[in-house]
């Protein structure tokens, strides 16, 4: 069985749009667990619906006070039944033969215990590949490798085992809503491989003012865990210029922590992308205005 986990908060004008998704799906092998991460919208009362319950798949609805999309990802795992899991945000939805497709190559490497999973393609919602799409049909690799080996550009949609998100959980940090998916993701990939295939399972649909939209205002206010994750990658086996990146936005980043928050500077030879960094730093902050009005 596949979970299909969707964290949501105040999105109850559009989880309409991923259940029928969910509805005209070519396999029901899949439950349908839906973590509520505080919403006040009446998200709630879409799960007493005839049309909800008479669902042909199983669905749970959990509530949570609201604490971050990562914390309810975190809920999501320990609550979930399938041994795979497919994260479906609450405003997009899948195409009919999704759960088909993933079965069909979850599968094949479920009991290899080099694999975290398998991922496919997203779309817009107009039928166009988000990024570069695969130079071939199908790619055995980690999700650094994917990016800069075979240089795939644009969101892919990864069902994980649910063992691998056991153990690679969001890290929570007090006082901190977010935490970047891609953290994680890397931390698996210095363990496990995804096999990668070159199809369409997932319609992206990006919200004036989802996370997508407001990334870097979301990342300063939550500067230790975004600095952990700038920080890792410069330990890890990626092209040069991608670290310089990190390094800038480390110091990019740190720049938003309050002052009783510790955080350990970078050493060495990184110490040089602090200028550039702080220039970002008072970019954003012209752009976006300062800590005490974003919060």
């Amino acid at each position: 069985m596949i979970t299909i986990l969707t964290p949501t908060f105040n999105r109850a004008h559009l989880l309409p749009r991923l259940f029928e998704s969910l509805v005209h799906q070519t396999s029901f092998n899949f439950e349908w667990l839906v973590i509520d991460d505080g919403s006040t919208d009446g998200t709630q009362d879409l799960f007493v619906k005839e049309a909800f319950m008479s669902a042909p798949f199983p669905i749970r609805y959990y509530k949570q006070e609201n604490v971050g999309k990562h914390r309810a990802l975190n809920a999501g795992v320990r609550q979930a039944k399938g041994d795979f899991i497919f994260i479906a945000d609450s405003d997009d939805c899948l195409l009919p033969e999704a759960v088909a497709i993933v079965e069909q190559h979850a599968v094949a490497i479920a009991n290899d215990g080099t694999f975290a999973g398998v991922a496919g393609l997203d779309v817009f919602d107009d039928g166009r590949v988000v990024g570069t799409g695969l130079p071939q049909d199908v790619i055995d690799c980690n999700a650094m490798d994917i990016r800069y080996r075979y240089h795939v550009d644009g969101d892919l949609k990864e069902v994980f085992k649910k063992a691998v998100l056991q153990e690679y959980s969001f890290p929570e940090i007090q006082g901190e809503k977010f935490c970047p998916e891609q953290l994680v993701w890397f931390r698996i990939a210095q363990k496990y491989r995804l096999r990668y295939f070159n199809t369409p399972i997932y319609v992206a649909e990006y919200q004036a003012n989802g996370i997508t939209a407001s990334i870097i205002r979301v990342r300063m206010l939550a500067p230790q865990v975004t600095c952990m994750m700038y920080a890792e990658m410069l330990a890890y086996r990626i092209p040069f210029k991608e670290k310089v990146k990190a390094a800038i936005n480390f110091w990019r980043f740190k720049a938003c922590a309050p002052s009783l928050v510790m955080i350990t500077p970078l050493k060495g030879g990184w110490q040089l992308c602090y200028p550039i960094g702080m220039l970002f730093h008072w970019r954003d902050k012209k752009q976006l205005g300062t800590s005490s009005s974003l919060k």
